[in-house]
């Protein structure tokens, strides 16, 4: 036994659910990437108590510092980029969608709400269920959480990810129900060429059902953490993790089968295996897009003929 219930004083939970289910049904009822960027907006204006200053500085009825004004700026999606809207590769319909729903993710991370556990909870499960590819029952997702886009997540019933995790979806991520990922864990679906840093693969990640990744855990691109399994704190998992082991170090390497699955568990040496390959996906850029070099690099090996 680990937890035990803890509730709000009957006051604060009915404040709480009308502050979710307002939110939900004002999401819920944007029709396109504008109408949705503008729910944001009303949203943000709400929770960082803007309302009288933005609607000022909108209808241009009083003059503001060029800081008032980036201040207020900032609360439209439309006005703020991310590092992920950078990337040559992305879908730009799912990602016009996503954007507005994780500058709220991002913004909402930065109120005092969301230190107030049993409301943050609720408003990242229910906007988890607008901005990730497939969401579970019951998930529990904590402060600081970060991702790619958010599209590309798919979340089993009961997960549960703690403060300070990247889920990196450049690729696909898939974590299996009532598994745990642990504080300061990164868990990746992309990866560089070693040479042209700017040559980028995309793969797809899973995490399997009842697995746990602790603190502080690196997984690479293209791994499968499998079923049951256990990787130790600070781990870097270069390599499949097979159900039922746990596996620590860098590179995590399988030290043991969880006592009592030993009859259907794989054997210790059968873990580690690079299967990269099998769950490598086949992302191109947009045609429109012109991509380019960033680091203007010359990338000419010396002994390359």
């Amino acid at each position: 036994m680990t937890k035990r219930h803890v509730s709000l004083p009957e006051g604060a939970e009915r404040v709480r659910r009308e502050f979710v289910s307002d939110v939900d049904e004002r999401l819920s009822a944007a029709e396109t990437p504008d109408e949705l960027a503008d729910a944001v907006t009303e949203t943000l204006v709400d929770l960082h108590g803007e309302r009288d200053a933005y609607e000022a500085w909108r209808d241009d009825d009083t003059d503001v510092s060029p800081t008032a004004a980036a201040r207020l700026a900032n609360l439209d999606p439309r006005n703020a980029t991310l590092e992920s809207e950078y990337y040559a590769e992305k879908d730009e319909d799912a990602f016009a969608r996503s954007k507005p729903l994780q500058w709220l993710w991002r913004q909402f991370d930065e109120t005092p709400l969301a230190d107030n556990v049993d409301v943050a909870l609720a408003f990242r499960r229910m906007l988890a269920g607008h901005l990730f590819a497939d969401v579970g029952e019951d998930i529990r997702l904590f402060k600081g959480i970060t991702m790619t886009y958010g599209h590309n997540v798919e979340l089993g019933d009961n997960v549960v990810v703690h403060d300070d995790v990247h889920l990196d979806d450049r690729g696909e991520l898939v974590v299996g129900d009532r598994a745990s990922v642990s504080d300061g864990v990164h868990v990746y679906t992309h990866d560089h060429d070693v040479v042209d840093q700017t040559e980028v693969t995309n793969y797809r990640t899973e995490i399997g059902n009842d697995a746990r990744v602790t603190q502080g855990v690196l997984v690479r691109a293209g791994v499968r953490v499998g079923e049951n399994a256990l990787v130790g704190s600070r781990s870097v998992v270069q390599g499949d993790v097979p159900a039922h082991h746990i596996a620590v170090g860098s590179p995590a390497e399988s030290v043991r089968v969880k006592p009592g699955w030993e009859s259907v568990a794989a054997p210790l040496e059968a873990a580690g295996q690079r299967r990269q390959a099998e769950r490598r996906l086949d992302d191109e850029a947009a045609e429109a897009v012109e991509p380019y070099d960033e680091f203007q690099r010359d990338l000419s090996p010396p002994d390359e003929e």
